[in-house]
């Protein structure tokens, strides 16, 4: 059996802003790796000027898609697997209400289908969304997480879904997080060269949740960059809150991407800095 990493996101774009570094990393090791994007972004707002055309408009979904494709390939997916769902839109939005919307799918059938995703490419970690996020509640990423954990539970259970294939039984969990050390060090660069900083209050009053980090992956930043600016009408090139430092300078900062594990049914280190770390010896390492 050979090493597997499956991430599961609710838009395009999602996944080149959460662990692209890491699903890179791996992948450059000869790891399988599968993104699972959950809606195709048909509410996305087009936030790079040079994007916002009618015509653009018009096609925002297919546009969508070829941005996702280009960003997958940077970071360096294997697969990418659309599961089907309409965008919901921001909360309280009046797409909220589209009966085919992620925030209205029926749970039971949603996490069949992860479950056959997972039980196909057969991951022994699986990426997901915290489980508290007060930050940003957006509907569809609680709706990742509602999913994701379920799926998790019942992947190995041959009395759950027996049409979706032979039961697999992931190892771990885990959810990304940006660190308050992370923020504040970004924030503090800014205002050491000048620069207004685009953390305001909000962001600096925000609650420190470093002490759930459980894995510090090393990782190259500029593959965050570099997939980002493949989504040409959801990223401004000319955003400060990507793009506001030297690549130098921001490589530098916090080379890392890091994680809270959600489930584990291994023993795992207080501080990981491999995903993978107690499946290699067990599995086989691909590197």
């Amino acid at each position: 059996m050979s090493l597997s990493l499956l991430t599961i996101h609710a838009h395009p774009d999602d996944e080149s802003s959460k662990g692209p570094g890491t699903v890179n990393l791996y992948s450059s090791q000869g790891i399988r790796t599968t993104l699972v994007c959950c809606t195709g972004g048909e509410e996305g707002d087009i936030l790079n000027p040079a994007m916002d055309s009618p015509e653009v408009k018009e096609n925002l979904t297919s546009v969508r898609q070829a941005e996702l494709d280009s960003a997958a390939a940077i970071i360096g997916y294997d697969e990418v697997v659309m599961l089907g769902y309409r965008d919901s839109g921001m909360p309280d939005s009046e797409a909220n209400g589209n009966p085919e919307a992620f925030c209205n799918a029926d749970l039971d059938v949603a996490v069949g289908r992860l479950v056959q995703v997972i039980r196909r490419v057969r991951p022994q970690v699986v990426m997901t969304y915290p489980e508290v996020q007060n930050r940003y509640p957006h509907p569809d990423h609680l709706q990742v997480t509602a999913i994701s954990i379920p799926a998790y539970d019942r992947a190995g259970d041959p009395s759950w879904y027996p049409e979706a294939g032979e039961p697999f039984e992931p190892s771990k969990l885990y959810a990304p997080i940006w660190s308050k050390q992370r923020l504040l060090l970004t924030h503090q660069a800014f205002l050491d060269r000048g620069l207004e900083s685009p953390y305001d209050d909000k962001w600096l009053a925000g609650r420190d949740r470093d002490d759930r980090i459980t894995a510090m992956i090393p990782v190259d930043n500029s593959v965050r960059r570099k997939a980002l600016l493949a989504h040409g009408t959801q990223v401004d090139p000319e955003s400060p809150f990507w793009f506001g430092l030297p690549d130098e300078v921001q490589d530098a900062i916090h080379p890392y991407e890091e994680y809270m594990l959600l489930r584990s049914r291994i023993q795992t280190e207080e501080l990981e800095d491999d995903l993978f770390s107690g499946l290699r010896d067990l599995i086989g390492d691909t590197d």
